[in-house]
């Protein structure tokens, strides 16, 4: 396992990409596990986050997980499908953990202006993670995925505005 999460780290922060990942349908299980415990962390840790958004952001990723699918799969990579989602899924993990530390710690703190600069930082972040693995894994310029994860993230953010609204 921690090969695996060296290699994770590695991925997040733009040296490797997914092709450094074995295609394995046991690594894929054991990231999806890895990321459905950060998420559960976030969940017992963060107060302003609940069941409901729990629910919502396995929503979420799934649509994001797919729409990556739909789009390895169009450039003719579906080879590369399983070490892809290991990727998205593991380094999802990971900066979920990165995400909660960083929120309970500055909360903690109390200072709502960086805890504000952190939190867009690691998301930002995570999106041209997101963006590089999807470039590498439909082998195209970084821009390309970048832009493919923005895209992604929007259509997340317009997911979660409408779901969210009563």
């Amino acid at each position: 396992m921690l090969p695996l999460i060296q290699t994770l780290f590695e991925i997040a922060l733009l040296r490797k990409g997914p092709q450094h990942i074995p295609r394995s349908g046991i690594l894929l299980a054991m990231t999806a596990c890895l990321w459905l415990l950060a998420v559960l962390c976030q969940v017992a840790l963060i107060q302003d986050i609940d069941e409901r958004d729990f629910v919502l952001e396995v929503f979420s990723v799934l649509v994001a997980l797919t729409c990556y699918a739909a789009i390895v799969l169009a450039f003719g990579h579906g080879t590369r499908l399983t070490q892809t989602i290991t990727a998205l899924l593991g380094c999802g993990a990971l900066l979920v953990f990165t995400f909660t530390i960083a929120y309970v710690f500055l909360q903690a703190i109390g200072s709502p202006v960086l805890m504000l600069l952190v939190v867009w930082g690691i998301v930002l972040w995570s999106v041209s993670v997101k963006g590089h693995i999807i470039a590498n894994a439909i082998s195209r310029h970084w821009y390309a995925g970048l832009a493919i994860a923005v895209a992604v993230f929007v259509l997340q953010h317009v997911i979660h505005a409408h779901v969210s609204t009563p």
